[in-house]
């Protein structure tokens, strides 16, 4: 991930280097900022603040709250239409607009906003290429629905939703690969693992390979192998003998390695 000098920003390109080693970086680090990811002509933002995703906007159509209401049945296709024109004519926040015509209630729009923010998250796990840059800095006054998604939970969560299993088996090593845990309880309950989850990381025991894990999981091999992936990520396994997590805070996974000092409001590398 390269530095552009004076700017306090950070490229990256999805085909070299996974979006989840970008994420873990930056939450290792603690420094607020924002993640723009271009593809296609598509760019979707995600605003991060004290180790959680408070924000996700999206140039795509189909990531905006009204078509998310649409998909998920929770206004017809005709109302859509009305509101889209309504909002065109009036300027209105479209959360604003439905709450004031009684369409929906503020707690609704509240939870389709989450959903729709958390939506445009996922979508980027999906990216196999574009580019992507980290501005650091404090995040500018939104006029907008913020919430808090703690930023391991989205790499756990974006990970398990990563369509293509096989390119992410192979970023773990090879079937007869031996792994062993290197986390600390504390880690999981923040992780928020679920049974099935914390049943696959308890297979990892310095003994089994990755194969075995894999096979012996309480899913698909696939999806237990992506759920692998991310414990990589998180440093909750390790190839066995491997090297343990850095205390002072740089960054080995992947192709990343930046170490990111803070002075005062200022950040450098």
């Amino acid at each position: 991930m390269a530095t552009v000098e004076n700017s306090f920003q950070y490229r990256g390109d999805l085909s070299q280097t996974a979006l989840p080693e970008i994420l873990y970086t930056i939450d290792r680090f603690q420094v607020p900022g924002v993640i723009e990811a271009s593809r296609e002509g598509v760019v979707k933002q995600v605003y991060i603040k004290e180790g959680n995703v408070v924000h996700a906007t999206s140039t795509d159509r189909a990531d905006s709250l009204g078509s998310y209401l649409q998909r998920g049945g929770i206004i017809s296709p005709d109302l859509y239409l009305e509101t889209m024109r309504e909002r065109e004519r009036t300027n209105k926040r479209y959360g604003v607009l439905l709450i004031e015509n009684g369409i929906l209630s503020p707690a609704d729009v509240y939870r389709a906003i989450r959903k729709q923010i958390e939506a445009i998250v996922w979508s980027l796990f999906y990216w196999q290429d574009g580019s992507v840059i980290y501005s650091i800095g404090e995040l500018p006054n939104l006029d907008a629905v913020r919430i808090q998604i703690p930023m391991r939970q989205v790499i756990l969560q974006g990970i398990k939703r990563a369509p293509d299993a096989k390119a992410l088996v192979a970023r773990l090593g090879r079937k007869e690969t031996v792994l062993e845990p290197c986390y600390k309880t504390e880690q999981l309950i923040e992780l928020a693992l679920d049974g099935d989850e914390y049943r696959l990381l308890s297979l990892v025991d310095g003994r089994r390979t990755l194969f075995d894990i894999c096979t012996q999981g309480p899913h698909s091999a696939a999806e237990n192998a992506k759920v692998l992936y991310a414990f990589q990520i998180l440093q909750l396994i390790r190839i066995a003998g491997g090297p343990s997590p850095s205390p002072e805070g740089r960054e080995t996974t992947g192709a990343i390695k930046i170490r990111l000092k803070t002075h005062g409001d200022k950040f450098s590398v």
